[in-house]
């Protein structure tokens, strides 16, 4: 919702402002991904473990993709672990061992949806941030 609201209010109401501060939105952005990257090997807990500042109409397409995507891949991440916790009763990740045995279709769907997450090659969020990089 918030980086709707970047697309819909910010570029639209204050066009002028949002052209200046466009950079620091992009460095802000980029410290953000940087930061929780980096504390996400610290999570333990099995539910939580889980392009704006460009002016141009190429650019705020790919965002709002973006957007789109990561809507629909998180939506089914949270879906499939609050699935596996209702069949295993377990939150804690060093305590599932052998989750790909005991369910195996939510498994997998699970490992494909993480590769998305990833924007693999071939994923839904790939298109988006190519080109966000390449613009």
């Amino acid at each position: 919702m918030g980086a709707y609201g970047l697309v819909r209010i910010n570029m639209e109401l204050f066009s002028h402002a949002h052209s200046i501060f466009c950079p620091w939105l992009m460095i802000l952005g980029s410290i953000q991904i940087i930061y929780a990257d980096s504390t996400s090997f610290g999570q333990c807990n099995f539910l939580k473990n889980n392009r704006i500042g460009s002016i141009s109409d190429i650019g705020l397409n790919a965002a709002v993709l973006q957007i789109i995507s990561h809507g629909f891949i998180d939506a089914t991440l949270f879906f499939l672990a609050e699935t596996s916790y209702d069949k295993l009763r377990l939150l804690y990740l060093d305590e599932m061992g052998g989750m790909a045995i005991s369910m195996q279709k939510i498994f997998t769907i699970f490992t494909i949806l993480s590769m998305t997450s990833f924007a693999l090659s071939g994923m839904s969020g790939f298109v988006a941030e190519l080109i966000v990089f390449l613009e």
